[in-house]
């Protein structure tokens, strides 16, 4: 965990910069725009579909219609904040994390020579796929978040797996190479989900959480270029301790 703290300490400091800001607050602004859309259109539709299927008929034919309607506005607001969440994850992703890419390479991580290839066409790749997958594990398990408990805790498992998987690779795909973005993967799969895990608790505050995903993208930044230049410090203590 030292090196998630490391990483969201880092992350509050660059958010004493202005330019930072700038970044941080386009996608906030993009998910608001689009919660407030899709909550007063689709609100209401997306409830009445909700009721018209086990267990919410169930529940109304046991004479417990206000329990069925709790359950299906919870549902529906999940399932908004969702949506609004991943195309505000993938338009930083996508746009916003390649501009905090660039300032703080030239500014905090100067050391770290960029070595990887055609970064901008797979990072996109890797962000639509990503959400893809996410999209498809939010309907398999839609069933269950009907379960108590269980709307709270998939919805944050899911947000902890897109932000790592989105953010991670799309921190890296400019300066590491493939055996080294690997080799970070498997060393480091535990700590980079629980960064995602942190990020997605922070998403479901309110007002906070319409900044998350550009600080999503900023703390996997901060953490993917520290554990690279952890890497490439130590093959070079290896290498010149083998010459000697």
């Amino acid at each position: 965990m030292a090196d998630v703290m490391l990483a969201l300490s880092r992350t509050l400091a660059s958010l004493r910069q202005g330019k930072i800001w700038l970044y941080v607050l386009i996608p906030a602004l993009f998910s608001l725009i689009l919660t407030a859309g899709l909550a007063i259109w689709g609100l209401g539709q997306l409830v009445e579909q909700m009721l018209a299927y086990p267990p919410m008929t169930l529940l109304i034919s046991w004479g417990l219609v206000w329990l069925a309607y709790a359950l299906a506005y919870l549902g529906g607001w999940m399932a908004i904040f969702a949506a609004a969440y991943l195309t505000a994850s993938l338009l930083a992703a996508i746009i916003i994390l390649p501009l905090m890419l660039n300032h703080l390479a030239r500014t905090e991580y100067q050391d770290i020579a960029p070595m990887g290839a055609d970064s901008f066409t797979a990072a996109t790749v890797n962000s639509v796929l990503a959400s893809i997958l996410f999209i498809a594990g939010w309907l398999v398990t839609l069933p269950l978040w009907l379960i108590p408990g269980l709307s709270l805790i998939l919805p944050m498992l899911l947000m902890a797996w897109l932000n790592r998987r989105t953010f991670a690779y799309d921190a890296l795909s400019m300066h590491a190479t493939e055996d080294e973005w690997r080799d970070l993967k498997q060393r480091h799969k535990t700590p980079l989900f629980m960064l995602g895990l942190t990020m997605a608790l922070l998403a479901h505050i309110p007002i906070l959480g319409l900044l998350v995903p550009a600080i999503t993208a900023l703390s996997f930044v901060h953490y993917g270029l520290e554990a690279l230049r952890r890497t490439r410090d130590g093959a070079l203590v290896t290498i010149l301790g083998g010459q000697s």
